[in-house]
């Protein structure tokens, strides 16, 4: 959004002072601006409720918890930016996994092997949902949802047929083990804050996609084609390039965080990630990003999964009862929507 609505008049003018928009208009037509506030008022809650939560020791947790939920995020931000959904993104990222640790193990090669065949068909699966998206003009609600379930299947069949359990096997035997590790599960302690590599691709990730978003003709398209695809492909938009490249990102970015699982934990339970899809399009929204495409946020987003980190360790840290989380999750959602919906309206009429 432009900090002009018109052309201004010269400078000085009265039509230049009434055609420029105030500062804090400006500041609070940012999508980021509502996700923002929540996290300063998330972090005052538990600061104040929770002795653990003040610790320095705890930030590195809190880091991680919100990185594993923001390298998704921020896809899902953009594709939800350029105007869809993908309801398979959480099975996704354990698709990815036990592709790789399947793969390597019943064939016996190397594991980095696994890791480059599953980068490919990882991206076919985000291909195909935008290519069913285009061919067959279903919304993407239905396309995802049945790779949802077409890949929830595949996940807890091919494991049993291959391992004889829903649980993948031990792969910290196979060749190319501990270089993988190092690359997807590497931790550093700086004091007494452990980081986990986690956070250094959440971090590059938000830039990347903030810069896209914001600087580039490609940040453009994405806004195009979320806000009236129609028009923009009638200006000469790549609308389906635009949203089938969206889908390979949400997929190329399950992929990673699924190499970071596969290589953290070694082994996978085949029914792990479901439910995920909906924490990473609830961070995308208390981020700022609008359910109906055209307007959000990258940064947000990833605010919006600080936030959830901070509070999903928060009511541990607290002694709460954790069965609230959801609940919680659901106030904060419809809390978010209802904040920015305020927030852009009030910036819109100064």
């Amino acid at each position: 959004m432009t900090a002009v609505d018109h052309a201004p008049g010269p400078p000085g003018t009265s039509e230049d002072r009434v055609h420029q928009r105030s500062v804090l208009a400006q500041v609070l037509s940012k999508p980021e601006v509502g996700a923002l506030i929540g996290a300063i008022a998330v972090f005052i809650l538990f600061f104040c409720a929770a002795s653990s939560f003040r610790s320095l020791e705890t930030t590195g947790n809190i880091l991680y918890q919100a990185s594993t939920i923001g390298i998704m995020a921020v896809p899902v931000a953009l594709l939800m930016i350029g105007g869809e959904f993908d309801l398979s993104a959480g099975v996704a990222v354990l698709t990815s996994s036990l592709i790789a640790s399947l793969f390597c193990w019943d064939l016996g090669i190397n594991l980095w092997v696994g890791v480059v065949v599953s980068l490919a068909l990882s991206l076919g699966v985000g291909f195909l949902n935008g290519w069913l998206l285009h061919r067959t003009k279903l919304p993407s609600f239905l396309v995802t949802l049945g790779t949802f379930f077409i890949l929830q299947g595949v996940n807890l069949a091919v494991t049993r047929s291959i391992s004889g359990q829903v649980v993948s096997p031990d792969i910290s035997r196979i060749a190319g083990y501990n270089s993988a590790k190092h690359m997807f599960a590497q931790t550093w302690k700086i004091g007494s804050v452990t980081l986990n590599i986690t956070v250094l691709f959440w971090l590059v990730l938000t830039a990347c996609g903030a810069y896209l978003l914001t600087r580039t003709k490609i940040g453009n398209w994405i806004l195009a084609a979320g806000g009236d695809a129609p028009a923009a492909r009638a200006v000469g938009v790549p609308v389906v390039g635009t949203k089938i490249g969206l889908f390979m990102t949400v997929s190329f970015c399950g992929w990673l965080l699924g190499m970071h699982l596969l290589f953290s934990f070694n082994t996978l339970t085949a029914s792990l990630g479901v439910g995920n899809e909906f924490i990473y399009i609830i961070a995308a929204v208390v981020g700022g990003c609008l359910l109906t495409g055209g307007y959000g946020s990258v940064i947000g987003a990833s605010i919006g999964s600080l936030i959830y980190g901070m509070t999903y360790l928060g009511i541990t840290y607290a002694g709460w009862n954790p069965d609230w989380l959801k609940t919680f999750l659901g106030v904060m959602l419809v809390a978010a929507t209802l904040v920015n919906t305020t927030v852009q309206r009030k910036a819109s009429a100064r």
